[in-house]
């Protein structure tokens, strides 16, 4: 079982950039991006279910980030507008077998399966 994310680099501030995430090895019920940047604990930024139409994103990256999911392709997005100095940080995509609702979402101890994440550096 791997979730392997993709699609960082450096990118001036206003740009963009798509980060993938692609699950190997079986599916899940649950799908989230975290971030963490320097000298920051882990911080949530957007979650998707497999099986339904819902998308959670923080209330400070609403309106610019969006996630989104592929389930022919097992691969989760997460889209990044308006992309500014802090939002650089490394982003790591998780999974859980399980369907997490209301706070569960959120919360990534209830993430079992994890990426090796991937580093998003906005310049000023």
């Amino acid at each position: 079982v791997q979730l392997q994310a993709f699609g960082g680099g450096l990118v001036q501030a206003g740009g963009s950039l798509r980060l993938s995430c692609a699950a190997s090895g079986r599916t899940f019920s649950s799908y989230a991006w975290f971030r963490q940047g320097p000298g920051k604990e882990r911080e949530f930024v957007a979650a998707i279910s497999r099986t339904d139409s819902n998308t959670y994103v923080a209330n400070s990256m609403k309106g610019r980030f969006t996630i989104a999911r592929d389930n022919a392709k097992n691969t989760v997005y997460l889209q990044m507008n308006s992309l500014q100095p802090e939002d650089t940080a490394v982003y790591y995509c998780a999974a859980s077998r399980a369907y997490l609702s209301k706070t569960g979402r959120y919360d990534h101890r209830l993430y079992h399966y994890w990426g090796k994440g991937t580093l998003v550096t906005v310049s000023s």
